[in-house]
């Protein structure tokens, strides 16, 4: 029996914890479920494509399409526009289909004020030294910017109470079978008991 509404997922957590890891993870054990590429100015990493990672557009692009309120949210972060399309997420949802999105605390704090019957869960690391061990070991980013991620690490946690579930990255496949967990809880769940 298929669904009339999807149910909205979104993980949150400091940068290097591992979240990319464990989506990726997450759909090769659970393919029916649906991931929303977010809108980005940043340059693509070496091993990200266009449209499966993120999209890639300019600052100009960007301003735009805030303009044109075409975002469900967006922030900038680690000096960065980072944004999630509204359409993708109503298509989806009406659908029936389950979507998964992967942003920043900010961006799921404007997610949960416009869709709060969304799940929320913040990926954590196990501590400090391994979050820093985990981002040195990507190199993918200089001293100066290693340290406004751990700046805005720091910050994120502060937000944990805003979410529903804590999952800490200390086994990827651990965290990834917890995950798996609270998607199959949430899917079995009935919602609106006060209609029935």
């Amino acid at each position: 029996m298929k669904r009339e509404q999807g149910s909205l997922f979104v993980i949150s957590g400091p940068s290097g914890v591992g979240k990319g890891t464990l989506r990726k993870k997450l759909f090769e054990q659970m393919p029916n479920l649906r991931y929303s590429v977010s809108v980005t100015t940043r340059e693509p990493r070496e091993e990200e494509q266009e449209g499966h990672d993120y999209f890639f557009v300019d600052e100009e692009t960007f301003q735009e399409y805030i303009k044109l309120n075409k975002f469900a949210e967006w922030a900038k972060v680690h000096g960065d526009y980072k944004g999630t399309l509204l359409s993708t997420i109503e298509k989806t949802l009406a659908g029936g289909f389950d979507l998964l999105l992967e942003i920043d605390v900010r961006g799921a704090l404007q997610i949960k004020e416009k869709y709060p019957e969304g799940i929320f869960i913040f990926i954590a690391p196990p501590s400090w030294e391994k979050l820093e061990d985990r981002l040195r070991g990507r190199k993918t980013e200089g001293e100066d910017e290693l340290k406004k991620r751990l700046d805005d690490a720091h910050f994120e946690m502060e937000h944990i109470r805003f979410y529903d579930y804590l999952i800490i990255n200390n086994q990827i496949e651990r965290a990834v079978e917890e995950l798996k967990a609270i998607i199959t809880s949430e899917r079995c769940r009935i919602k609106d008991k006060k209609k029935c």
